[in-house]
């Protein structure tokens, strides 16, 4: 096989690089947890992910010696609270205190909400909420994985198209982590299949 650059490109080179988590960009949530106002928290969560569809599950990864660990570990519940570049201060404060020592929501002036199923709150100013009941806890290394199912999904009416009821995260302006850093994303370059649609 031909493995010379084709006419206009440049060649690139690669070099070894250390076994790592380099997987970026990620989408930065605020977790919430916690079963009574006593104990609300929020922790800042950039290892979670989706891990099913149908059923809905998704995940997050805790490191055992967070304050939020031992919570969820007990509730066997969390709300992953999806962010925005509006509440990139809160989002970064909030995974660097600690919620043994301050409360969070009332520190950053952020709003708790009850939820539909489970005990811990949401985020009133965060576009989405996704309430979440832990099913298996996986001990990793690090970090210990929470898998859970998605119980229920709480969504800001003004996101939400009228036309195909398909929630616009976009018009929010998510917030992104990479590296360390946080991020606004850029411009559309398509949408799902675009590579094989046919032009009109």
């Amino acid at each position: 096989m031909d493995r010379r650059p084709t006419a206009g490109t440049i060649e690139k080179m690669k070099t070894a690089f250390k076994p790592g988590t380099m997987i970026y960009p990620l989408p930065a949530v605020m977790v919430t947890c916690g079963d009574n106002p006593e104990n609300y928290n929020i922790i800042t969560i950039a290892w979670t992910g989706t891990i099913c569809s149908d059923p809905p599950m998704c995940y997050i990864s805790v490191r055992p010696q967070r304050h939020s660990h031992e919570l969820i570990s007990r509730t066997g519940e969390f709300v992953i609270n999806l962010t925005t570049t509006a509440l990139a201060r809160q989002t970064d404060w909030c995974g660097v205190k600690s919620g043994r020592d301050v409360n969070k929501f009332r520190e950053m002036g952020l709003h708790p909400e009850q939820a539909q199923i489970v005990k811990a709150p949401l985020i009133k100013e965060s576009p989405l909420n996704i309430e979440c009941k832990v099913f298996e806890v996986k001990h990793l290394g690090t970090h210990d994985m929470f898998m859970a199912n998605v119980v229920a999904v709480n969504a800001e009416e003004s996101l939400i198209d009228k036309s195909t009821g398909a929630f616009q995260l976009n018009h929010a302006g998510p917030l992104a982590y990479s590296h360390g850093k946080y991020y606004a994303l850029g411009e559309k370059l398509g949408g799902f299949g675009f590579s094989v649609k046919k032009r009109k």
